[in-house]
C-alpha cells in the first residue's frame, strides 16, 4: 500500500489525452475537475465542509478533503492537472503508484490520480465514517481504510520508509500507543505526539534520545513505530543562530596582554599560542603569554 521513497508527476503529453478521453461528451481538461466533483459527491461534501471550518479558499486535498497543510504528517500541497494533493496522501494511497520498481522514482498521472479517488468513492475511513479514505492497512486479512489524517486518531502506524505502508495498532491499548519509550535505556517515556515534534525540529542528523543520547537503536525503532524523520538538517540552524560556535576564539583576553603585536594577533605554537579556555573555548583569559 503505497508507493516508493520519492515522488515525481507525468502531466503532459499522453496523460492529458487520457483525462480528454476519460471526460463525458469531450469535455476538455479544464472542465474534468468539475466533472470529477460531480462524479464524487461524498468527496466533495469532504473538501466543502473542511473549507468552511477552516474559512478558507483554497483547494482540498482529494485524496483527504483536507485544506490545511501539515508538512509532518500529510506533506506539502501539490497540484496536478487541477487536482490538488498532499504529496503523502498520494505515497500512502491503495495502488496510486505500486507498479513503480524499489528504488525509482514514484511517478503517476491524472488517469491515476482520478481512479483512485474514484475507487475510494464507496469506502468508509473507520475513524471519521466518511467515505474517500484512500489508505488501507497492509496487514494481511485487514481491511480497515482510513484518510491520512485520521491515522493517528485511528491508532495507526504509518511508516514513512520503503514501500509507505500503513498498519493498525493491534499491539496494545490506547496508552501502548500513545506512550513510547527508548530502546536503549529502557529509561526515556514520551508521548508519541512530542517525540513527533521533536523529530520534525531534530531531522535525521540530531534526532536522538532525549535522556541517554541513543541514536542508531532509537532511529530504528522510532521508524518502525511510524514516527516520521526528515532528511534535512535541524530548524535551529536554518537561520544560522549558531553560526558563531563554528568560529575559533582568536582574540587575548588578558587584561594586560604582553605580545608585541597585539592582542588581536597570536602565534599558532610557541610561546605566544593564544591557550583557550578549556570548557567553553569562547574565551582566552589566560591570554598570549611566553612559556
Amino acid at each position: 500500500m503505497g508507493c516508493g521513497a520519492e515522488l515525481r508527476l507525468r502531466g503532459s503529453g499522453g496523460a492529458q489525452c487520457d483525462l480528454v478521453r476519460l471526460a463525458r461528451g469531450g469535455e476538455s481538461p479544464a472542465l474534468m475537475g468539475q466533472t470529477l466533483r460531480k462524479w464524487l459527491p461524498s468527496t466533495r461534501t469532504v473538501c466543502v465542509e473542511t473549507q468552511e471550518a477552516a474559512g478558507s479558499r483554497e483547494p482540498a486535498c482529494v485524496l483527504c478533503g483536507r485544506v490545511d497543510e501539515d508538512s509532518s504528517i500529510l506533506g506539502h500541497k501539490k497540484e496536478l492537472g487541477g487536482f490538488y494533493f498532499h504529496e503523502f496522501c498520494a505515497m500512502f494511497a491503495n495502488d496510486l503508484c505500486e507498479h513503480v520498481e524499489a528504488g525509482r522514482m514514484a511517478q503517476f498521472s491524472r488517469k491515476d490520480l482520478i481512479r483512485t479517488v474514484r475507487q475510494a468513492e464507496q469506502t468508509l475511513c473507520f475513524v471519521c465514517g466518511k467515505t474517500g479514505a484512500t489508505i488501507t492497512c497492509a496487514a494481511l486479512g485487514c481491511d480497515r481504510s482510513f484518510h491520512l489524517p485520521c491515522a493517528s486518531e485511528g491508532q495507526c502506524v504509518t511508516l514513512y520508509i520503503g514501500k509507505f505502508r500503513s498498519l493498525c495498532w493491534t499491539r496494545g491499548d490506547s496508552r501502548s500507543y500513545s506512550t513510547m519509550v527508548c530502546p536503549s535505556c529502557q529509561h526515556a517515556w514520551f508521548h508519541r505526539a512530542c517525540i513527533q515534534e521533536q523529530a520534525m525540529r531534530a531531522g535525521i542528523y540530531c534526532f536522538q534520545c532525549p535522556l541517554c543520547r541513543d541514536r542508531d537503536w532509537f532511529l530504528r525503532d522510532m521508524v518502525t513505530m511510524g514516527i516520521r524523520i526528515p532528511f534535512r538538517k535541524p530548524t535551529w540552524e536554518d537561520n544560522n543562530a549558531y553560526a558563531s560556535l563554528r568560529i575559533r576564539h582568536d582574540r587575548c583576553d588578558a587584561s594586560s596582554c604582553l605580545y608585541p603585536r597585539g592582542r588581536e594577533r597570536a602565534e599558532r605554537e610557541g610561546p605566544w599560542q593564544l591557550l583557550l579556555c578549556s570548557s567553553c573555548a569562547a574565551q582566552a583569559p589566560i591570554g598570549a603569554a611566553p612559556s
